[in-house]
């Protein structure tokens, strides 16, 4: 039987993943992590009886020993050694990497080390560190699984297709819910609003950062290093009913989509079953129903997040993590209600310009880099 950790359980890929393993019934869960929800962690640990569970600090974990006080053989951790502990001292041969934020690198990176395949739904691990971990994994003959629902599309369309030249990679979007939009109406718009996506039901960051569009941006970014492409060689396309996850353009002008209904069970399915294809409840797609499936451009001057993170990519270095960073506080600031909705492309385009940049990158600059972003915005007037 194959065993799993799960990091960042509580969470929107983190529920759905279980609700695939209870579905199926033949994965072990070796370990779940989550920062707050300890009541839904509790349920989780009731009914998975994982060895090891990881939360957010001490107090927490005294916490969940008194809820759990009633079962034996579980180890309890907390912070950033028990993230690191259930990543990769754990008998998971999977890891699934669901917790948000910068916070996925090292837990994945030490997973790696430990010769444990990733399932990936922290972006935000290639987006800073993918010139450390592709590279990684590749020596440690560890597979990269991606769970977004982008990645995932372009993942299953390279499948069968292995040392055939890639001229695109088109990359889909759904718009959000301003798309099409106008820079002043934006400026109206409300946390409410933001929380409105027309299609995915996701967490709350990812949600903001698919408004912002920002989400898109860490998406090229990811898929530069997932799929060895360039900058250049990824188009992003408007698409919004979210039925076309991705495509793949080669270079005799086929074109490979992977289409399917808006749920992220599916990739996540395919992730921790890979190479298999399973059955899988939920609604299917009627093209009976379907009429039509229509394109658009993104507007980049309204909604800057995309432009801003091609810029990151195109000067390397310590600029991702700096886009990256910048934009987790800003949107954490938003998500508090202290920033407004286009303070958040204000906040990351002044990071940008004023943190320190660093031609060379490794895992003490990306940590570095993300602290430095960090004090630079609580000082700048901007916050």
């Amino acid at each position: 039987m194959r065993k799993i950790a799960v990091l960042g359980s509580t969470g929107s890929i983190g529920t759905q993943a279980l609700s695939v393993i209870r579905e199926h019934g033949d994965l072990q869960v070796e370990a779940l992590t989550c920062r707050g929800n300890l009541s839904l962690l509790e349920e989780q640990i009731r009914e998975f009886r994982p060895k090891t569970v990881c939360v957010g600090d001490e107090k927490a974990a005294m916490e969940l020993k008194g809820r759990i006080g009633d079962l034996s053989g579980m180890k309890i951790c907390f912070g950033r050694e028990g993230l690191i502990e259930a990543a990769a001292e754990t008998d998971a041969d999977l890891v699934l990497t669901a917790i948000v934020g910068m916070v996925g690198v090292e837990p994945t990176i030490h997973a790696i080390e430990a010769g444990k395949d990733i399932a990936l739904a922290n972006k935000e691990t290639l987006v800073t560190a993918g010139h450390i971990i592709m590279p990684l994994a590749k020596e440690k003959g560890v597979k990269i699984l991606p769970v977004d629902s982008e990645h995932s599309a372009i993942f299953q369309c390279l499948q069968g297709n292995e040392g055939n030249r890639i001229k695109k990679i088109l990359l889909t979007a759904s718009g959000g819910p301003f798309f099409g939009k106008t820079r002043k109406e934006l400026e109206r718009v409300t946390l409410e609003d933001a929380l409105k996506h027309p299609n995915w039901s996701m967490g709350k960051k990812i949600t903001v950062d698919s408004s912002t569009m920002v989400n898109k941006g860490l998406e090229v970014l990811e898929a530069t290093h997932l799929f060895g492409v360039t900058l250049r060689e990824i188009q992003v396309v408007i698409q919004p009913k979210s039925i076309i996850h991705s495509m793949v353009e080669y270079e005799d002008g086929a074109v490979m989509a992977q289409l399917g209904t808006p749920d992220m069970r599916l990739p996540i399915q395919y992730a921790l079953y890979y190479p298999a294809r399973l059955s899988l409840s939920g609604d299917r797609l009627d093209f009976r129903v379907l009429k039509e499936i229509t394109f658009d451009e993104p507007d980049e001057e309204t909604f800057p997040g995309l432009s801003f993170a091609r810029e990151a990519g195109e000067k390397g270095g310590n600029m991702p993590t700096i886009f990256n960073a910048a934009n987790e506080y800003a949107v954490g600031r938003f998500l508090e209600g202290r920033i407004s909705f286009l303070q958040i492309y204000e906040m990351i385009r002044s990071a940008m310009d004023n943190v320190p940049f660093k031609n060379e990158a490794a895992l003490n600059d990306i940590l570095e880099t993300e602290q430095e972003t960090y004090e630079y915005l609580r000082n700048a007037k901007v916050s």
